[in-house]
């Protein structure tokens, strides 16, 4: 099984409440998973490769400047939102899903975890108001349906993070043609030059810019 170690073995500059709040995060989610499956069981024990340092992947692609606004659209259990928010406490952060009984799960964790710049709120994306500098997800939908839905939410501009304002988002396997059909440009970023673990072997991260 493995620990809060792994985290470490990757952001080693991390304070102290940092460090606690992540090594915080297996108690919590077991608490909640048993209420309410929002972690496969049978995977609960990966929780840190598979969930927390999958979802840390985006901040190896891009550090958020503080104050930037980053939307997580259907962050299930709150990933990758809430581990990027441990990570980066001065930047703002919406989690959005549409499924009531996840949120509570998000907005309890985030609660007894103590940081006070995610926000949950249940509702569809595109009823969420304001705009935001970052769109982040895990392998919600396919990638035409996802840019249907985010593309306005997203204000153009520079300076909010080491890469342009714009969608970062977790997925695996073969993307040529689904990314292709958005009409976009893509830039593909390997988990696996990262993260030296066999399970982000096929796992990427794909950006676009507004």
């Amino acid at each position: 099984m493995y620990t809060s170690e792994l985290i470490f073995k990757y952001f080693e500059n991390l304070s102290e409440q940092q460090r606690a709040q992540f090594t915080a995060l297996y108690d919590l989610y077991g608490e909640w998973n048993a209420k309410i499956n929002v972690v496969s069981r049978k995977d609960f024990s990966s929780l840190y490769l598979h969930h927390v340092l999958h979802s840390l992947a985006i901040a190896k692609v891009c550090n958020f400047a503080d104050g930037a606004r980053v939307i997580d659209v259907g962050c299930g259990g709150g990933f990758p939102s809430l581990p990027l928010a441990i990570l980066f406490p001065n930047v703002n952060f919406t989690a959005v899903d549409s499924i009531g009984k996840k949120i509570t799960v998000v907005e309890n964790v985030r609660s007894a975890l103590g940081p006070t710049n995610l926000r949950a709120i249940n509702d569809r994306v595109e009823r969420v108001e304001g705009k935001f500098d970052f769109v982040v997800s895990r392998a919600v939908t396919d990638m035409s349906t996802f840019v249907g839905w985010v593309w306005r939410k997203i204000e153009r501009g520079q300076g909010h993070g080491t890469l342009p304002n714009g969608i970062l988002y977790l997925k695996g396997g073969d993307l040529t043609e689904e990314l292709a059909a958005t009409g976009k440009e893509w830039t593909i970023f390997n988990i696996s030059d990262f993260f030296e673990e066999e399970f982000f072997e096929t796992k990427q991260v794909v950006y676009t810019t507004k």
